[in-house]
């Protein structure tokens, strides 16, 4: 029964350390599960103009649109985190490095939509703990996911063990009398 109760303790101890970590991970976590459904999370992709391959416009246009709107987070190719490309919809999503904004480019004619914030790029950096900086990403989040695993065995070992030990009586049945002599 030491074995039972050092568990019981480490389980306790653990589940209360880790309790904050695994409730903002799963408060991000259903966000984000739910960011193409709210604008407010993530901007509304807008559609672009169909056409073939050989019109889409070259990257050095698509900046120039992107920077005559003149919005202080797009001064420069420095300024842009990443662009990532939707051919179906032939929009570029340029995502800048400040202040998580994004503009939407139509490929084909360089027709703008935003700035527009995007909160899922916040969401994502706080339930991958980059937020908090490289250690807590490449550190603290994977022992948090390990004693996750480790609360989760020990939660049933501890759920089950009564349970066999019960059944394991039963089986033995009621322990026979000793003669006294």
């Amino acid at each position: 029964m030491r074995l039972f109760r050092a568990l019981w303790l480490l389980h306790r101890w653990l589940g209360i350390t880790l309790g904050l970590v695994l409730m903002l991970s799963a408060v991000t976590g259903f966000l984000l599960l739910r960011k193409k459904d709210h604008e407010w999370l993530q901007p509304t992709m807008m559609r672009g103009e169909a056409g073939p391959a050989a019109r889409l416009q070259p990257l050095p246009a698509v900046y120039a649109a992107v920077f005559a709107l003149g919005v202080p987070e797009f001064r420069s190719e420095s300024d842009i985190a990443r662009i990532d490309f939707r051919p179906a919809q032939r929009v570029h999503k340029v995502i800048s490095k400040h202040d998580d904004l994004e503009v939407q480019v139509c490929a084909i004619t360089l027709r703008t939509q935003g700035p527009a914030p995007r909160r899922s790029d916040l969401l994502e950096r706080l339930h991958d703990g980059s937020y908090f900086g490289d250690f807590a990403h490449g550190a603290l989040m994977p022992l948090a996911a390990i004693t996750l695993l480790f609360l989760a065995t020990s939660g049933y070992v501890m759920w089950a063990w009564p349970k066999w030990l019960r059944w394991r009586r039963r089986q033995v049945g009621p322990p026979s009398p000793t003669p006294r002599g």
